[in-house]
């Protein structure tokens, strides 16, 4: 069997990051996949019994590997974030779990190929529909140029887009 390994755990960068007791910035971390037991244990939790909206929390505690210098990423760190970045771990949870790679699907605005953008790069990964399609190249303002331009990239590439 060939193939590329399973990715188990993806890094992250959340948008504003966590502030310890001691006011250090935490943004940098990784998450792994979750098991069937990350999803099913939760539910023995009291909290998360008298409130469901606390499963997000134990579930997040469970599955982030790393966050910046902490020695553990708990219940508490994870009920601390700000709503942010909880929403982004949410969102990436589902990614990952669910499309198995921290991905979203977008389409050139202009010639309507879809393809994969890694969410934490912005780097085109493949089209949506497994076809190699249209090479992209991004400039620094997220217009796109396709390869059948003659010579437009090497002038985006250096700054001067053309019409």
């Amino acid at each position: 069997m060939t193939g590329q390994p399973l990715q188990t755990e993806f890094e992250f960068t959340l948008p504003r990051g966590y502030v310890d007791e001691d006011g250090t910035l935490h943004k940098e971390g990784r998450m792994r996949l979750a098991t069937a037991a990350d999803e099913i244990q939760p539910l023995k939790n009291q909290r998360v019994q008298s409130n469901s909206s606390y499963l997000t929390i134990v579930l997040l505690s469970r599955v982030v590997t790393e966050l910046g210098s902490l020695e553990t990423i708990d219940e508490q760190v994870v009920q601390n974030l700000f709503v942010t970045d909880l929403e982004y771990l949410q969102s990436m949870y589902e990614r990952i779990n669910n499309r198995g790679r921290n991905a979203v699907e977008t389409a050139c605005p202009d010639c309507g190929t879809v393809f994969d953008v890694d969410a934490e790069t912005g780097t085109q990964l493949r089209p949506a529909d497994g076809d190699d399609g249209v090479e992209m190249t991004f400039d620094t303002i997220g217009s796109t140029t396709d390869d059948s331009t003659d010579g437009d990239i090497e002038e985006v590439e250096a700054g001067n887009p053309t019409e």
